[in-house]
């Protein structure tokens, strides 16, 4: 499965701050997973079988609340099962698409 997700923080006593620094404890997490996965400017996409994907979405999560006294997370899944290598595989494809 491919998840793609968004966290940060919110209600942080500091109205100037920037949510950069829990943006990279989350994404430091990912990437410590060992599970692939890419980040954007928007959104963070991580694959793998779905307790482990969630498991680091969790981790990720909480690493995130120190920083607010709220967490907004946005998630989109793309769940087929059987298929792995997608995080590269789907563009691959849309580029072979697009060429045509």
């Amino acid at each position: 499965m491919l998840v793609a997700f968004s966290v940060a923080p919110s209600g942080s006593d500091n109205a100037d701050a920037s949510v950069h620094d829990a943006v990279a404890a989350a994404v430091k997490i990912v990437r410590d997973s060992g599970l692939p996965n890419h980040t954007d400017a928007m959104f963070t996409t991580i694959e793998g079988e779905w307790d482990e994907v969630f498991a680091v979405i969790k981790a990720a999560t909480e690493a995130v609340g120190a920083f607010g006294s709220r967490v907004s997370l946005v998630l989109k899944a793309d769940i087929r099962p059987g298929y792995s290598g997608e995080l590269t595989a789907k563009l691959i494809r849309l580029e072979e698409a697009l060429e045509q």
